[in-house]
């Protein structure tokens, strides 16, 4: 993937092109991908916008789909599939938008307090690439979940519940694990850190998260 980031191949790619092409890219040959946020053209930063627009989306659909809440929607008689979807749209969509903010701000914290002078711009868009597995997530668990559960899948007490709720449990928590890997990864490309360096950052980032967390339990 190191072709992604080379001086020649920019002037054969738009940065759009580019960035949408780092996407998938992300998933096999993450460091040049990270490498490349160290870019602070104008142009080259906005190319990556819409990617990352997308990714929020997706990742935040994924994200309300697996909760208890939507677990239940389909009991409610004023929801049908399509008012499902909507919800999702709508739900996935804002609760993306404040998780990239809120994780790109612990990011940009964690790495401030190990001396980092990077933008607050830059650590969010390296938590947007670092989702790229959550997103995915959505369309590779929900698909098969609606052929094999049906309406069951957002209904309590449904076929899904059990042995079946536990393994897509699993391969969620699966593609969480990967995004935080991505993060480790991403952080330690884009300062150019050790990993022990690049480890406490993303653990000071953990932690500030768990205090906005138990702050707002308390409310």
């Amino acid at each position: 993937m190191a072709f992604l980031d080379t001086a020649g191949r920019r002037e054969e790619l738009s940065p759009d092109r580019a960035w949408w092409l780092r996407v998938p890219a992300v998933l096999v040959g993450p460091r040049p991908v990270f490498f490349a946020l160290r870019d602070e053209d104008p142009d080259d930063v906005a190319a990556r916008s819409e990617p990352i627009l997308l990714l929020v989306g997706l990742a935040g659909a994924a994200a309300v789909l697996a909760t208890p809440t939507a677990g239940g929607l389909l009991d409610n008689p004023d929801y049908d599939a399509m008012v499902l979807a909507v919800w999702a749209f709508i739900a996935g969509s804002i609760y993306g938008a404040v998780g990239y903010f809120v994780l790109g701000f612990a990011v940009f914290f964690g790495a401030r307090l190990l001396g980092s002078l990077g933008s607050f711009r830059r650590e969010r868009q390296l938590v947007g690439f670092a989702a790229v597995p959550v997103a995915l997530s959505f369309l590779l668990i929900l698909p098969p979940r609606l052929a094999v559960y049906g309406g069951d899948t957002f209904r309590d007490g449904g076929a899904d519940e059990g042995a079946g709720e536990a393994v897509l449990l699993g391969f969620q928590l699966f593609f969480v694990a990967w995004s935080l890997g991505l993060l480790l990864i991403g952080v330690q490309v884009v300062h150019g850190w050790t990993w022990p360096r690049s480890l406490a950052a993303v653990g000071a980032a953990t932690a500030l998260l768990a205090a906005i967390v138990g702050l707002f339990a308390t409310i």
